[in-house]
């Protein structure tokens, strides 16, 4: 192994540790406490040194949700293959969307919520947000007969957004998200055929 190839391997982990760290302290405490002073304390780097990693904190972010869109892809995808019965993807999609949103809400913030360079539909859409897109989309395609399958997705996308962050902030019920989900799943059933 050479010289070089350390070197990437080094810069890779140190890449990983801010945005581990960065997660961290924002899941612990918010986003608000995430600045470039405190993950080099939290890290023992300079402040330089992140920024030879990350150019700004809109970097970092920026990088938390790519890893964010990663794991979405893979539990849409789960819960998509992992369906027992034909048909039940976009419920088990769904209901997958809201837990992952649930279980990490400083991460989902980064990823829908906080501003971002990052960019849906178009030609530079980097392949964690495209690979997430396309598990729920898989999904929809099972009841899209009569609609256009990437707008009935960005339909559903859109809902399970609004249904997750109106949830988080205290604007609907507490307790009845579930049911939330099969009302929302019913609905796209009988209108995507």
């Amino acid at each position: 192994m050479g010289i070089e190839d350390r070197r990437q391997r080094e810069r890779i982990a140190r890449r990983r540790l801010i945005t581990a760290t960065a997660r961290t302290v924002a899941e612990n405490e918010g986003w608000d406490a995430v600045t470039t002073r405190r993950l080099s304390a939290e890290i023992e780097y300079s402040q330089p040194v992140l920024y030879k990693h990350f150019r700004s904190m809109e970097e970092i972010v920026d990088a938390v949700a790519l890893e964010g869109f990663a794991e979405l892809a893979e539990t849409l995808g789960e819960a998509r293959r992992g369906s027992p019965t034909p048909g039940d993807e976009i419920g088990r999609v769904a209901a997958a969307f809201s837990g992952f949103a649930e279980r990490n809400p400083a991460l989902y913030d980064a990823m829908f919520t906080r501003p971002t360079r990052l960019r849906f539909g178009t030609q530079e859409t980097p392949t964690p947000l495209v690979a997430a897109f396309g598990e729920l989309r898989a999904a929809v395609a099972t009841i899209a007969t009569a609609h256009d399958v990437d707008t009935l997705t960005e339909v559903v996308w859109a809902s399970l957004h609004g249904l997750a962050i109106l949830g988080r902030s205290g604007r609907l019920r507490p307790g009845h998200s579930v049911d939330r989900i099969e009302v929302l799943v019913a609905q796209l059933r009988t209108a995507g055929s």
